[in-house]
C-alpha cells in the first residue's frame, strides 16, 4: 500500500514545462504528507538540518523523499494538483483492510456497514481566499472566507476505530449559481461512490440536515439504507401523523455505574417524510433516557427505511446514535488531536487548501490501517500512555536520530520499552 501511495504521487499532474525540475512532485506531496503523518510542523525543518550535517535524513529513508523541497517549492507545486488525483489511495487502502478480513469486524445492525456523513470547516479567513472558496457575509458587512468538506467515514458501536473514505469538498460548482452547500455534496459524493457500496448492505448515518426527501430516495435508488436524525422543528407533517397515536413503546434499563438509567423507545412504521402526494414513507423511531429523579439526559428521533420493531428498535437507535463518531473520531480528532486541520499550511490559488485536507485525512487513514494490521505499531501505542505520548517520542527520535526504515524505527522504541519483538508484519 505504501509502495503503491509513492507510485500514485510520482504521476501526479506537473504545471512546469522547462527543464526546471529539480523536484519531482512525489518529493513535494511526501513532504507534505510526512508532515501531517508524523504531526510535526517542523518535520522537513529538522531533516534539511540532518541532510546537511550527516548527508542523510528521514525523510528520504521513511518517507522516500528524494530531495526536500522548500516550504514555498511544495506549496507552489501541489497548488496546481486537485485532490481527486490521491482519491484511488483510499480505495487501495480500504480493498487491503477488506482482504485482511477487517471490515467484517464494522459489520453491525442489520449486517450492515455504517457509513455517517459530516461535513466540516478545515479554513476561514477575512482576507485570505481563492476560487474555491465559499463566503459568508457577517452582520458587520464583511465577507468571510472558508473551505468545507463532507468527511464520510465507517463507524461501528464499540470500534474505538473510525475508517476515513473519500471526502467531499463543498465549492463553487460550474454552472451553479448558487452557492455549494453540504447537502448537495452529499448527493455528489453518494453519486460518485454509489457504485462502490451498493450490494455490500451499507446504512448511511447523518445529522437532520440530510433528512430531506431528494436525498433519502438518492439514497433508497442506489441501494443504501439510511437512519438519519429526524428532528420535530423540520418535519411538521411526520410528526402531525404521530400525533394522537398510541405509538408502540420499549423500555429498558441500564446500570452506569452511579445510576439506574432508563431507555424509553418509540416507534411506527409507514409515516411521510412530507407534505406531499408522492411523500416518501419512512419509519420514525425515538429514543428517551432518563434518571430515577425523572431528569432526561438524553432524547433523540430518527428516520429509518429499516422496518422497526420490538426487537429491533434499540439496535436502530444505537446505530443511529454512532453517527457521532464522525465527529469525535474523525473531525474533531483531525482539528484537536496532533493533526491540525484548520491550521493553514497553505492556501494557494487554486487546490493547495483541499489537496493539503486531503493529505492530512489520508495521514489518520494510515494510522488507522497500521493499529488494525501492523504488530508492531499496535505494541507500541498498546504500552505508551497515549497517543501524544507516542507522537512525542516520534517527534524526538527523527530530530535526532537517523533509521534507515520504519521498522528499525519501531523495533528500536519497543527495545527501549523493553517488550518483545514480534514478527515484522509491516
Amino acid at each position: 500500500m505504501v509502495g503503491s501511495f509513492r507510485q500514485r504521487l510520482s504521476s501526479l499532474p506537473d504545471k512546469r514545462t522547462g527543464k526546471n525540475t529539480r523536484y519531482g512532485m512525489e518529493d513535494a506531496a511526501l513532504s507534505a504528507f510526512s508532515v501531517f503523518f508524523t504531526q510535526t510542523p517542523s518535520f522537513l525543518a529538522y531533516q534539511r538540518m540532518m541532510e546537511g550535517s550527516k548527508g542523510k535524513s528521514n525523510a528520504q529513508s521513511l518517507f522516500g523523499v528524494h530531495q526536500i523541497p522548500s516550504d514555498n517549492q511544495i506549496r507552489d507545486l501541489l497548488d496546481s494538483v486537485a485532490p481527486e488525483h490521491v482519491f484511488p489511495v483510499f480505495e487501495e487502502i480500504l480493498q487491503g483492510l477488506e482482504q485482511q478480513g477487517q471490515l467484517a469486524d464494522f459489520r453491525s445492525t442489520a449486517d450492515t456497514l455504517l457509513i455517517a456523513l459530516d461535513g466540516t470547516e478545515y479554513f476561514s479567513s477575512s482576507q485570505i481566499h481563492c476560487a474555491n472558496c465559499s463566503k459568508r457575509t457577517l452582520k458587520s458587512g464583511e465577507t468571510h472566507y472558508f473551505h468545507s468538506v463532507i468527511t464520510p467515514v465507517i463507524v461501528c458501536p464499540g470500534q474505538s476505530h473510525v475508517i476515513p473514505l473519500v471526502p467531499e469538498f463543498i465549492v463553487p460548482q460550474d454552472g451553479h449559481d448558487k452557492q455549494d452547500c453540504e447537502n448537495a455534496a452529499a448527493k455528489r459524493w453518494l453519486a460518485q461512490q454509489g457504485q462502490r457500496w451498493s450490494g455490500l448492505n451499507v446504512t448511511v448515518l447523518g445529522d437532520d440536515l440530510y433528512c430531506r426527501q431528494p436525498l433519502c430516495q438518492q439514497l433508497l435508488d442506489q441501494q443504501f439504507n439510511f437512519i438519519l436524525v429526524c428532528r420535530p422543528e423540520s418535519h411538521t407533517t411526520l410528526y402531525e401523523h404521530l400525533a394522537g397515536i398510541a405509538l408502540p413503546t420499549v423500555t429498558t434499563k441500564r446500570w452506569t455505574g452511579k445510576v439506574e438509567e432508563t431507555y424509553t423507545y418509540r416507534y411506527l412504521n409507514s409515516v411521510p417524510l412530507r407534505d406531499s402526494e408522492d411523500a416518501l414513507l419512512v419509519n420514525w423511531c425515538e429514543v428517551t433516557v432518563s434518571r430515577p429523579d425523572g431528569k432526561v439526559t438524553y432524547q433523540n428521533s430518527f428516520a429509518t427505511n429499516h422496518s422497526l420493531s420490538n426487537e429491533n428498535v434499540a439496535q436502530i437507535v444505537l446505530a443511529g446514535r454512532t453517527r457521532w463518531k464522525v465527529e469525535n473520531e474523525n473531525n474533531n480528532t483531525l482539528k484537536t488531536k496532533g493533526y491540525n486541520l484548520e491550521h493553514n499550511f497553505g492556501h494557494g490559488k487554486q487546490h493547495l487548501s483541499s489537496l493539503l485536507a486531503t493529505l492530512n485525512i489520508l495521514s489518520l487513514l494510515f494510522h488507522t490501517l497500521l493499529e488494525l494490521l501492523d504488530q508492531k505499531y499496535k505494541l507500541l501505542r498498546s504500552h505508551l500512555p497515549t497517543r501524544k505520548t507516542f507522537f512525542d517520542d516520534l517527534r524526538a527520535l527523527t530530530r535526532y536520530m537517523y533509521f534507515d526504515s520504519w521498522d528499525h524505527l519501531l523495533t528500536f522504541m519497543l527495545e527501549g520499552l523493553e517488550l518483545d519483538i514480534p514478527p515484522n508484519t509491516s
